[in-house]
C-alpha cells in the first residue's frame, strides 16, 4: 500500500478565509496568536517527522501534554514552548512591537 503523507493546509489561507466571520474573528483577536503558534510548531513537528510520543519522550514530558498544547487547549510557560522548538531544532525568537 502507498501511503501518502498528509501535507497541512497553509495556515494564511485558513485565517484569511476564517476571519470574514466577525465573531470568529474577535475571538481570534482574543486568543488567535497562541493557537496561530502551536499551529506552527505542529506543522514543524510533522515536518521533522516526530510523533507527539517522540517529542514528548526527547523533553521530557508525557504525550498527552503535547496533545494539549497543540490543541490550544493549555497555556504554556515560555521554558515549555523554548523545550518543544529546541528539540526540533528550531529557535525562538520574540518580536515585541
Amino acid at each position: 500500500m502507498n501511503k501518502q503523507k498528509h501535507i497541512p493546509p497553509d495556515l494564511d489561507e485558513i485565517l484569511k478565509e476564517k476571519k470574514k466571520d466577525k465573531k470568529f474573528k474577535v475571538g481570534f483577536d482574543e486568543c488567535g496568536k497562541q493557537l496561530e503558534l502551536t499551529y506552527l510548531i505542529m506543522q514543524l513537528r510533522k515536518k521533522k517527522n516526530f510523533s507527539q510520543a517522540q517529542l514528548a519522550e526527547k523533553i521530557g514530558t508525557t504525550q498527552s501534554n503535547i496533545a494539549r498544547f497543540e490543541s490550544g487547549n493549555q497555556n504554556f510557560t515560555m521554558q515549555f514552548l523554548q523545550k518543544i522548538v529546541f528539540a526540533l531544532g528550531g529557535e525562538l525568537e520574540i518580536i515585541v512591537k
